[in-house]
């Protein structure tokens, strides 16, 4: 989308696959606003998951992003270009602001999907004690 890109609600890992979280973020955008692929990829599915309008694309490097609520004209296996229009926002997302969700997944894991988009930095751990 145009900038800017006001992230309302950032991404909140789960303590395990099933646990509840927030797996992707939430980016302030009205409804009739034009989505872009994040990336060159391939459509994964265009359709309704339960009650909203979802867009997946498959991405290189086993990423897959998803966006919703989109509409979108295109359909699974068609390619799409980095920045190139994928869909529209429409209403229904959430009550506390219009936006877009977006999620990422690697390798069927969900990420932040800030990791790549230059917001975020991998996490690293440290050792709680010292070495040696």
């Amino acid at each position: 989308m145009a900038p800017p890109h006001p992230v309302v609600r950032p991404f909140a890992a789960p303590e395990h696959a099933w646990s509840p979280g927030h797996r992707g973020i939430d980016i302030g955008a009205a409804p009739g606003t034009p989505v872009t692929a994040p990336d060159d990829g391939v459509v994964r599915f265009a359709g309704t998951v339960v009650d909203r309008p979802v867009l997946s694309i498959t991405h290189a490097d086993g990423v897959v992003s998803s966006l919703e609520p989109v509409t979108s004209d295109l359909s699974s296996g068609e390619a799409v270009s980095r920045g190139s229009t994928v869909g529209i926002v429409v209403a229904g997302h959430s009550s506390d602001a219009d936006a877009v969700h977006l999620g990422a997944r690697i390798d069927g894991e969900y990420v932040s999907p800030l990791l790549m988009l230059g917001g975020g930095r991998p996490s690293v751990l440290l050792p709680t004690r010292p070495i040696g």
